[in-house]
């Protein structure tokens, strides 16, 4: 069976070192890249299955890799990690908003990025083995097999992790969820995050629905709801 694939794109050249020889070690296939621009070449010459993918990158920057990554049919599936100095929840909003499957604030465990991978492979064949349906709820429809979401003839552009999130809150309208809950459904219950995660998800999930971003409730002291039908 052949290695998975990881793309590291770090200017950071010890760093860099550090987490190939640990991803090695792990049982990855592991390739480098210094700058975003090698780091797109890479993308489309070596189509990996994971990019470790640091945001303050020389020549093009990270985010504007991940948004040319999801726009590209080779690599637009591929699972993309974040890395950065920032911890602040406004950047993480916009490295989910460009389709950041995960972001991790350096500095880092590697232990800690070895197990998000881990998960996040491991939701990705969860998924994979999910039988496809459509869901629909105040005029909000998802259909799971061809992971499309749309709000009447609008059609929503979601990362998988917001998708997950409007699918696990459109199944129970009307009943609140408590962001470990959501952390559990959305993200996996293995995920080391913080619970205000799942607020930044949140934000840009709203942003996204525009109009219809009440439709998500917050429920203080507990956390989140699909509005239910006929309510208020």
């Amino acid at each position: 069976m052949p290695k998975p694939k990881i793309l590291v794109v770090e200017d950071d050249r010890s760093l860099a070192e550090v987490l190939e020889y640990n991803l090695d070690k792990a049982g990855y296939e592991v390739y480098k890249a210094h700058d975003g621009r090698d780091g797109l070449n890479q993308a489309q010459l070596r189509l990996p299955d994971i990019v470790v993918l640091d945001v303050m990158l020389p020549v093009v920057d990270g985010l504007e890799v991940c948004r040319q990554m999801r726009a590209s049919q080779e690599n637009r599936n591929a699972l993309i990690i974040m890395l950065t100095a920032k911890s602040e929840e406004a950047d993480q909003l916009v490295g989910f908003s460009v389709g950041a499957d995960d972001y991790v604030v350096k500095p880092f465990s590697v232990r800690v990025l070895l197990e998000r991978i881990k998960a996040l492979r491991r939701r990705r064949a969860e998924a994979n083995e999910t039988e496809g349906d459509t869901i629909v709820c105040q005029g909000v429809s998802l259909d799971r097999r061809r992971h499309r979401a749309t709000v009447g003839s609008r059609n929503l552009d979601l990362t998988r992790s917001e998708f997950k999130l409007l699918e696990t809150l459109i199944r129970q309208p009307g009943r609140a969820f408590d962001r470990s809950e959501l952390i559990d459904a959305a993200l996996g219950e293995d995920t080391l995050v913080l619970e205000r995660t799942i607020d930044v998800h949140i934000r840009a999930l709203r942003k996204k629905l525009e109009e219809q971003a009440d439709l998500i409730e917050t429920v203080r002291g507990v956390g989140y709801r699909f509005k239910e039908p006929g309510s208020t």
